[in-house]
């Protein structure tokens, strides 16, 4: 085997022993259609999203735009607009009231951890842990993170369950790792 060839073949098997929520990682990766740039912060890239117009709008509504596109950094856990969907009909026009911001802004801070935990990270966090990783949140709670099936998966204090989609979108202030479910405090 050529050199080159062996260097291809040792590539591709890497690949295949990687977590599948690493190899989604990638420079200027595409969400919902749109290249979200990493030279843009939370934020600016979120608006751009497609996806994401439920969460950009309980940002909004909750009033943590001005947060979301301060320096951090932070990793967000950034449920798409399906992930909203899931929830008991009614929960989202409820959350986005006035009289409900401080329950809007509890849902929304739980999905936000402080500093940058890319994919790699939080799998290390992971091993370190025996197979789990406790991660805590803006708003003061935990979300565990385990692997299962080569995705990381996230659960919340409910006993819900989050899959990360997108690993390591990043962003001028943190990253955002894409996730299938809306995860719930106590």
């Amino acid at each position: 085997m050529h050199r080159k060839q062996f260097i291809l073949a040792a590539v591709a098997a890497l690949s295949l022993t990687l977590p599948t929520s690493t190899i989604h990682a990638q420079k200027d990766p595409d969400v919902g259609g749109a290249t979200m740039y990493p030279a843009k912060n939370i934020v600016e890239n979120a608006v751009n999203s497609p996806d994401h117009t439920t969460l950009v709008a309980a940002v909004k509504a909750a009033g943590l735009v001005e947060t979301l596109e301060s320096p951090g950094p932070f990793t967000v856990f950034a449920p798409t607009n399906e992930a909203f969907a899931k929830l008991p009909a009614g929960t989202v026009d409820t959350l986005l009231k006035p009289e409900n911001k401080n329950q809007l802004v509890k849902v929304l801070t739980y999905h936000v951890v402080a500093g940058k935990v890319s994919s790699h990270d939080l799998i290390k966090l992971i091993k370190k842990g025996h197979g789990k990783a406790a991660l805590k949140t803006v708003e003061g709670g935990a979300i565990t993170a385990s692997l299962q099936d080569g995705k990381v998966v996230l659960t919340d204090e409910k006993g819900g369950t989050a899959t990360v989609t997108i690993a390591d979108v990043y962003q001028s202030n943190g990253v955002i790792h894409v996730i299938d479910s809306v995860l719930l405090p106590n």
